[in-house]
Order: C-alpha cells, then structure tokens, then sequence
C-alpha cells in the first residue's frame, strides 16, 4: 500500500491523548491515527462514524488499561484541602 506523509496542527494535549492510545493498543503514532481515519473515512453518516469509533475504542484490552490507569491516577491524586 502506498503511503502519504502530510503534516497535521493538533494542540499538544489531543497528540498526548492519541499517544497514550496508541501504546495502550501496542500501536504506533501512525498506525493508530491511521486505523482511526480510515474507519470514520469508510463511514457515510454521522450516527455510522459514531458507532465505528465506539467499536474501536471498545477493544477490552483497551478498557482494562484504561480502568487500570483511572485506578492509578485516583490513588495519585492528593485529596488535601479538598474537605467540605
């Protein structure tokens, strides 16, 4: 398959999300913003573009690294001056 590189503006906190996508699916950068084109690209409405996205990020790999990263991140996070 014949590829096309092409430069892409995306505030720096959207590329940290799609980073941290793509290692949790063992994928790289490219490969990642590439499965997410081509399935919203195949799709012809807006409701069909909806349920691919879902199908994709539904991988239960995925969800169980993503419950495991909540987990992580809510031990981390300090509660101090947070009382009522």
């Amino acid at each position: 398959m014949a590829v096309i590189k092409f430069a892409l503006s995306v505030p720096e906190e959207v590329m940290k999300k799609v980073d941290q996508a793509a290692k949790r699916r063992r994928a790289t950068r490219s490969r990642f913003i590439s499965e997410v084109l081509r399935s919203v690209a195949e799709a012809s409405t807006d409701a069909q573009i909806t349920e691919r996205i879902n199908r994709f990020f539904s991988d239960p790999r995925l969800l169980r690294n993503q419950r495991r990263e909540a987990r992580e991140w809510a031990r981390a996070a300090s509660t101090e001056g947070t009382e009522w």
